[in-house]
């Protein structure tokens, strides 16, 4: 089969073009894929879809805020040198957070690429196109712009929806549109991508069993919007995230891949456990690659020997979270003095870790991947958005719904799944606190933790502020010979108390300076 990777070369000229624009509010380029003369093949629409995977319309999202949003934010990791990313970390964010804004424009660059696509398909395909082409087509780009949308919906709650950005020449003043306005199109959106596209396609492609995984995670997420702060979640959404994310479960015919640790090697990009991955390549320069090789701990593991400037290191409440028995998973996720990973610089013997820092993402040099161009700012790594152990959670909670816990058997199954790929004992009884740890533990550094927490302070704010304010939010050091952890609690900086109001980030000054309407209440969308 061939791999996405293979128009790799395409997307990266497709989306150079747009850049990293000043405001989501820019027009998208339409000097590229979006030409009236483009659409006439279903090669072609392959060809502008791929556009959608990577390159620069997600680079200033995945590099820029990715990270520092799932992770810093959320307690996870700490990274000292960075006054933005300090803020995050500290809960003293400003209007000019620089990551805030990167966050925010990266996401509507990406919204804006997938709107030039759809817009263009339904306008200018022409008619010698299927319909089943021409569908599966938009549906990909529809789930690509969900998937922008449900990050801004749960980081900033109600933001302005656009779909058509040409319209905004005209209209540059947007209002926001109300969070559930915002849950309800981003359900259309994957509801019309589950149902248009196919069961199985090329290595990198989404599918039907993406987006309906990823609807099943909206749905679980929505559950508890609007519903009081009571602790109870909507019944209904619950049902639907049940049978979406069951449905992948039970009828997709995918698996867990069989080794945790090799989900965050190159040489297992796109393999089936991974519903939606970023495609990133080799030598494609700054600003349009996968740039997370900057967290290294050393340069003698980067490529060119170059780029290892501060890591990214795991707090001491997120080491807690592992148990002895639970390596599998911590080693793969972050080193320790003593970690030895013989992947790493190969060439030279292998790594052995002397501080600790993240692991995950650091997947060696140019020769260790077999990847001559590959240099700090393109890491061939293709990492995965959406896993099929995620929607196997999504659905163990979803089952769990309002009650305090559950043995129901469907729910410990899956459940249980991911936990004897990590090799650890199954649980016999599943509760919240239980499901937030595993997925904690499960997808640390992958930017998850903080979605899971905003989640949770949907429908009970007060156990998510009390999470928050009960961390450990220290580094630590290790002693091998000991087996002792030890954290530091001289260095840390001091950290503002969390309210509710924490889990929903402010609208960039810049963007508020450009659109005064931003700043008015939310207006109906629907």
């Amino acid at each position: 089969m061939k791999s996405i990777n293979k128009i790799t070369i395409f997307l990266l000229l497709a989306a150079a073009a747009a850049g990293c624009k000043k405001s989501f509010l820019d027009r998208p380029s339409t000097s590229q894929i979006s030409s009236a003369t483009f659409y006439k093949t279903t090669s072609d629409l392959r060809l502008a879809t791929a556009s959608l995977y990577g390159g620069s319309e997600w680079w200033q999202w995945h590099n820029g805020a990715l990270l520092p949003f799932g992770d810093v934010m959320s307690g996870n990791a700490y990274f000292p040198w960075y006054g933005d990313l300090v803020q995050l970390y500290t809960r003293t964010i400003t209007g000019q957070n620089g990551i805030v804004s990167s966050g925010w424009t990266g996401l509507y660059n990406v919204i804006a690429q997938c709107n030039t696509v759809i817009n263009a398909i339904e306008q200018q395909a022409s008619s010698s196109i299927s319909a089943t082409d021409k569908n599966a087509a938009i549906g990909e780009a529809k789930f690509v712009r969900a998937v922008a949308y449900y990050h801004l919906a749960v980081l900033w709650g109600a933001v302005p929806i656009i779909e058509d950005n040409s319209k905004l020449i005209k209209q540059p003043l947007v209002y926001r549109n109300t969070v559930s306005d915002v849950y309800k199109f981003i359900a259309n959106d994957l509801t019309f991508a589950a149902q248009n596209l196919p069961n199985a396609d090329v290595a990198g492609r989404v599918t039907t069993w993406s987006a309906q995984g990823m609807l099943g995670k909206v749905y679980l997420t929505a559950a508890g919007l609007g519903q009081s702060g009571g602790g109870v979640r909507d019944q209904a959404l619950l049902d639907s995230a049940v049978k979406y994310a069951g449905n992948v479960c039970k009828n997709s015919g995918l698996s867990l891949l069989p080794s945790y640790y090799n989900l965050f090697r190159a040489q297992y990009n796109d393999n089936p456990e991974s519903l939606f991955a970023l495609q990133w390549t080799a030598g494609v320069g700054y600003g349009n690659g996968n740039d997370w090789l900057t967290y290294s701990p050393s340069n003698d593991i980067n490529p060119l020997k170059t780029g290892a400037w501060t890591p990214l290191a795991p707090t001491y409440d997120l080491y807690q979270n592992y148990t002895w028995k639970d390596t599998v998973r911590r080693i793969a996720t972050f080193m320790m003095n003593g970690d030895y990973y013989p992947e790493l610089n190969a060439a030279g013997g292998g790594y052995k870790a002397t501080s600790v820092s993240m692991k995950k993402h650091i997947i060696g040099n140019e020769k260790d991947n077999n990847a001559p161009t590959m240099d700090i700012w393109s890491s061939i790594e293709h990492n995965s958005i959406l896993r099929l152990a995620d929607v196997y959670l999504v659905y163990a909670e979803a089952i769990l719904g309002n009650n305090a816990s559950t043995t129901d058997a469907d729910a410990l199954l899956y459940f249980n799944k991911v936990r004897t790929r990590a090799g650890v004992d199954p649980a016999p009884m599943l509760n919240i606190d239980t499901l937030l740890r595993e997925r904690r533990v499960e997808f640390a550094f992958e930017g998850q933790y903080w979605l899971d927490l905003v989640r949770l302070s949907y429908y009970n704010p007060q156990k998510a502020v009390g999470i928050i304010n009960n961390q450990q939010r220290m580094t630590f050091s290790y002693d091998p010979a000991a087996r002792v952890a030890k954290a530091d609690t001289t260095t840390r900086p001091a950290i503002i108390p969390a309210t509710i109001s924490a889990f929903t980030l402010q609208i960039p000054a810049s963007e508020l300076t450009s659109d005064p309407k931003l700043a008015q209440p939310p207006v109906a969308y629907y």
